[in-house]
């Protein structure tokens, strides 16, 4: 059988292949040599050309060739500075001294770790979990970059728990800007009211000036942080949170109507019940006919779930209708009126924070900005916790968002 062979560029500058090799496992390793001839004297930092010989051989963890792990091999070149009486060994653009691999190789485990775990890459290029961990550590930036931003436009900010049961919360600040590219700005500690006005503080003038809406949930600390540090913003308590509130007033009623009935009625006829909870929780264009048939069933046992069910979806399409916020100020407010004038408690909890927090709330109309988009990143932190058995360093978690977020940016090929 003829032998074919095929060329594949190595793309990096200023070397010269000497030979090719495989190792007895199917490895392949390429020997080369600097074609470069100086050094930048490490005393006196000018370019030196006198050769005075090489170090040791190195052996460089390489771009996998045809599923094939690869290697460079090479002995780095040594200068010496007649000035400063000192040899210098030669610096090369494509590897970091005391680095085990290459930076493209670098750049490839990166791209390998958007939207996966350490231990997954690991395993997948048979690394060393800590050399995974060293490359993350190394490239990845720990904090962020302000200087790579012209505006941050709406700013988020959101709490998360590290670890299940616990109020062990830390803050994820995020950016959507103008052209809908998000972007994380930090992971805080914890929520306090000071933790969240430092953070605020470090934001450059030039962008804090830029910030036009702050989406946050009803904490007080990130309320008032944003009052005092933000003060050309706009303050938006966030739908999510929202609506969170009034469906659980529907919720809470849902499960007092259920224990009431389960006493009332027969086993048989209460069976008929199952499923009810997610049938409440559904869009109704989404709901299935066994579902409708179970939501129809209810209601006829129990009117107040239903009249409190119309009621909630009333109030969902007053904030899906796109209207200036004076008039849904208007429709909550005749909202409100019927919720009053039904009898119904349930919604009396909500009806506080809607008086309380009334201007936050609508301000959500003037731009219909909401912080979904922090919504998201939370639910990639709690994907990583899950996948990585826990993830407590704030460092680290910030470089996995980066990561997930930017990673095919900057490093698919």
């Amino acid at each position: 059988m003829a032998r074919r062979e095929v060329s594949v560029p190595l793309e990096i500058p200023d070397i010269k292949i000497l030979k090719t090799e495989f190792t007895p496992k199917g490895e392949l390793v390429i020997t080369i040599e600097s074609t470069k001839a100086d050094a930048l004297c490490q005393r006196c930092g000018r370019s030196i050309t006198k050769f005075h010989g090489h170090d040791e051989w190195v052996t460089l963890r390489y771009l996998p060739v045809f599923g094939r792990v690869s290697y460079l091999r090479y002995r780095p070149r040594r200068y010496e500075c007649s000035d400063c009486d000192v040899t210098t060994t030669q610096r090369v653009d494509w590897h970091e001294p005391n680095s085990p691999q290459t930076l493209a190789y670098d750049e490839h485990v990166l791209l390998q770790l958007v939207n996966a775990t350490i231990q997954d890459v690991s395993l997948k290029e048979d690394l060393a979990y800590d050399r995974v961990l060293g490359v993350m550590e190394r490239r990845v930036n720990s904090q962020v970059d302000w200087a790579q931003f012209d505006s941050l436009d709406v700013l988020g900010l959101d709490e998360i728990a590290l670890k299940k049961g616990h109020a062990d919360f830390v803050v994820i600040v995020t950016a959507r800007l103008n052209e809908e590219r998000l972007v994380i700005l930090g992971v805080l500690k914890n929520r306090e009211k000071d933790t969240v006005i430092e953070f605020l503080r470090s934001i450059p003038l030039r962008l804090l000036k830029t910030i036009h809406t702050v989406c946050s949930d009803m904490y007080e600390g990130f309320t008032e942080a944003v009052r005092e540090e933000v003060k050309s913003a706009q303050l938006v308590i966030d739908r999510f949170h929202v609506t969170r509130k009034y469906r659980e007033a529907l919720d809470n009623l849902r499960k007092q109507e259920l224990k009431r009935l389960k006493q009332e009625l027969s086993a048989e006829i209460y069976a008929q019940l199952k499923g009810s909870m997610w049938a409440l929780r559904k869009k109704q264009a989404d709901l299935k006919p066994e579902e409708l048939k179970v939501l129809r069933t209810l209601f006829s046992l129990t009117p107040k779930l239903k009249q409190a069910y119309t009621l909630q979806l009333r109030l969902t399409a007053i904030f899906d209708e796109n209207i200036s916020k004076s008039m849904a100020q208007t429709k909550i407010k005749a909202w409100m009126k019927r919720v009053i004038q039904s009898g119904l408690t349930c919604f009396d909890d909500f009806l506080k924070t809607l008086t309380h927090w009334w201007e936050e709330i609508t301000n959500f109309f003037l731009q219909r900005a909401n912080s979904g988009f922090v919504e998201g990143f939370n639910n990639k932190i709690k994907v990583l916790k899950r996948r990585c058995y826990g993830l407590f360093n704030l460092t680290h978690i910030f470089q996995r968002i980066f990561l997930d977020l930017e990673g095919y940016l900057l490093f698919a090929r």
